[in-house]
């Protein structure tokens, strides 16, 4: 791990982990029936040379080339990535659940000239060669890379059972056919793709990760390869002393083109040799329990919705992970009720830490060994912190403030959007957005989004505090929480809540809960029962469109 601190670029670690790791087994796709595929360090590496060959010698991409990879998790996913990094390309990571518009902005927006996708989307793909800039496509089965009958048996319930492979539309070139030309040519030239990246360095631009939109337009922050290995340094002071090299089995059930999973589940994972179990899907969460019970899983990440499904599954509570060491939790607010019960079941604490996209994402992490629950934990190294009011004044400990950070994970800024920038980055000092409190000990607390808080007769609430509030009544499974107008008062809190199965609780009794837990302004006014709520891609709660429901109804009641 500390050879990390010589490493200029993710292409290099690339390279570095194939050479020190060989056939261990490097990635394994997991599907939901327990048929699976692996490939280990030397064929990942072999196959993204391949690819990297692909696109500079038959594609003729330029160096620097913005290159959109739109993939679930499956074995062609790591194939794509490191060979776009060996070919000193940048890599736009595109969420496959993006609509076309969506998919519009973002290839638009990022200049991407090539897309590499699978063939559940290339209905979609097709569309992009019209209304963007793309001008090739690659299409991976999702099932590439199988064994050669759980391949067959898994493409004919894909594509005629499920129907879920649209029918071919637009020019494009399979993977396969793809590494087959790369691989050709390869040999052929006596190509060794370390000609193409030895000379990036830390400052060379390796991804445009959108931010998720969750408040806004998503805009593309710019992490270089030394934003992104910086941050595993800084990971690996935390994460170290609990890992073995060439030992670990890391389940990734949040998406790959996600920040969190990105850095944290691939890219650190890899730099130590560890197996990485790919579920391509994991709704329902019922999809994980083959993983779980084939492989001797050590880490796992997840969202707090993740950990809450996992609790609520009668096979994950009837026989706990026993090889489970590490559960790391992120992306959103830890709900007390969430960790109590994982704790309860598999006797580990859910290591709770903090980060963004825009900082590659690593800017806070709970010690192993005095981990404080409803924190995220203390600065990673070489990062500093302020907390500050709105004149940008520090505030003192123990009051919320807006966090602001400094340090070498810090994206260089929006691509080409300086107004968005210049919001953000101050001085130095990254706006986070999020009210953050700070105790005498150096922990953080995230209290909640800037622009979630709900003015009420004067008072601030913070959503996060009474969402957990909620999550502690026996009968709820998962709450949100958005203000909504209320007359003189300005704002009334109102809660949705999804009812665990078979039981009910009506609104008074909620509240009543409530009303033990928080402060009279704090208790929701109005409940709304929900027999699901709006999530984003990795299953963040999404109050933003709670909140424009709510608008919509009251513009059709005026």
């Amino acid at each position: 791990m500390n050879d990390l601190q010589h490493v200029p670029s993710l292409a290099h670690l690339a390279k570095a982990s194939a050479h020190k790791f060989g056939k261990k087994p490097a990635v394994t796709m997991v599907l939901s029936n327990g048929m699976n595929g692996s490939l280990n360090y030397e064929q990942v590496d072999s196959l993204s040379d391949d690819f990297a060959v692909y696109l500079r010698e038959v594609l003729k991409v330029p160096r620097g080339t913005v290159v959109a990879v739109q993939m679930p998790n499956c074995l062609s996913y790591p194939i794509a990535v490191l060979g776009i990094f060996k070919a000193g390309l940048v890599l736009v990571n595109v969420n496959p659940l993006y609509t076309v518009p969506e998919m519009i902005h973002q290839l638009n927006d990022s200049e991407a000239q090539v897309l590499v996708t699978v063939n559940l989307y290339r209905d979609k793909a097709a569309i992009m060669l019209d209304k963007t800039k793309i001008q090739r496509v690659v299409v991976a089965s999702l099932v590439d890379c199988l064994p050669l009958m759980p391949k067959i048996i898994s493409e004919l319930v894909i594509k005629y059972w499920n129907k879920q492979i649209p029918a071919d539309a637009g020019p494009s070139v399979s993977m396969k056919a793809a590494l087959k030309e790369g691989r050709a040519r390869r040999v052929e030239l006596k190509i060794k793709t370390e000609s193409y990246f030895n000379d990036l360095v830390s400052d060379s631009m390796a991804v445009l990760q959108y931010t998720g939109g969750t408040t806004g337009i998503s805009k593309g922050a710019i992490l270089t390869h030394g934003n992104i290995l910086a941050n595993m340094r800084q990971l690996f002071v935390f994460l170290a002393p609990r890992l073995k090299e060439g030992e670990e089995c890391v389940l990734t059930a949040l998406p790959l083109y996600h920040i969190f999973a990105f850095t944290v589940n691939f890219m650190c994972f890899y730099a130590i040799g560890a197996r990485n179990l790919l579920i391509p899907n994991p709704r329902p969460i019922s999809h994980l329990q083959r993983a779980f019970e084939n492989y001797p899983v050590s880490v796992l990440s997840g969202v707090n919705t993740l950990y809450n499904a996992l609790n609520s599954e009668e096979w994950f509570r009837d026989t706990p992970p026993s090889k489970l060491k590490m559960a790391v939790a992120g992306g959103m607010s830890l709900h007390s009720k969430v960790a109590e019960d994982f704790k309860r079941i598999t006797g580990l604490e859910i290591i709770e830490g903090y980060g963004l996209t825009e900082t590659s994402p690593a800017v806070s992490f709970n010690p192993f060994e005095a981990p404080k629950p409803g924190s995220i934990g203390k600065p990673v190294p070489l990062t500093e912190v302020r907390l500050v009011d709105d004149q940008g004044l520090d505030v003192p400990i123990g009051q919320p403030g807006e966090l602001w950070i400094k340090g070498p994970q810090v994206m260089r800024g929006y691509w080409k959007n300086p107004t968005e920038t210049g919001k953000v980055l101050r001085d130095g000092w990254f706006a986070t957005g999020d009210i953050a409190v700070s105790d005498s000990e150096g922990y953080l607390r995230i209290v909640d989004r800037k622009k979630d808080m709900i003015l009420v007769s004067g008072f601030n609430v913070y959503p996060n505090e009474v969402e957990d509030a909620l999550t502690q009544h026996p009968a709820i499974q998962e709450a949100a929480v958005i203000g909504i107008a209320d007359g003189p008062a300005g704002e009334a809190v109102k809660a949705f809540v999804v009812m665990r199965e078979g039981m009910v609780s009506q609104p008074e009794d909620l509240r009543a809960h409530c009303k033990g837990l928080l402060v009279a302004y704090k208790v929701p006014k109005y409940f709304e029962v929900r027999s699901e709520l709006p999530k984003s891609n990795v299953g963040k709660i999404l109050r933003k469109e709670l909140r424009s429901e709510a608008l919509s109804e009251k513009g059709s009641k005026a």
